[in-house]
């Protein structure tokens, strides 16, 4: 079930992005300062560079990274929904989690 929610809402973005004719990446940043803007949204400074952070992730390392970080699942259980090896999707999570430190720390 887990799987076919996050086919669904990647297939989504990309139509999103196709149909507003933007690049995947300037969606996902909208989607940051969207936040920003939200008045709803009541995240201190690191939060919101937290999650600038991890728009600029490629994708792969993002849902790695929200499954594993936000979502606290197993890599057995992003594996499966994934359909990647255990041994990538640790690889994957340690390339997201420097990237990361590396943009708060610059930041």
């Amino acid at each position: 079930m887990y799987r076919i929610a996050t086919n669904e809402a990647i297939t989504f973005i990309n139509k999103r992005a196709k149909e507003r004719n933007v690049d995947i990446d300037d969606l996902h940043m909208n989607s940051v300062y969207s936040l920003q803007q939200d008045i709803l949204f009541d995240g201190d400074s690191i939060q919101l560079l937290l999650q600038k952070a991890i728009q600029k992730l490629p994708e792969k390392q993002r849902l790695v990274f929200n499954m594993k970080y936000f979502d606290n699942l197993k890599y057995d259980e992003i594996s499966e929904i994934l359909g990647t090896s255990v041994g990538a999707l640790k690889a994957s999570y340690f390339h997201a989690v420097k990237k990361i430190k590396e943009q708060l720390e610059n930041h």
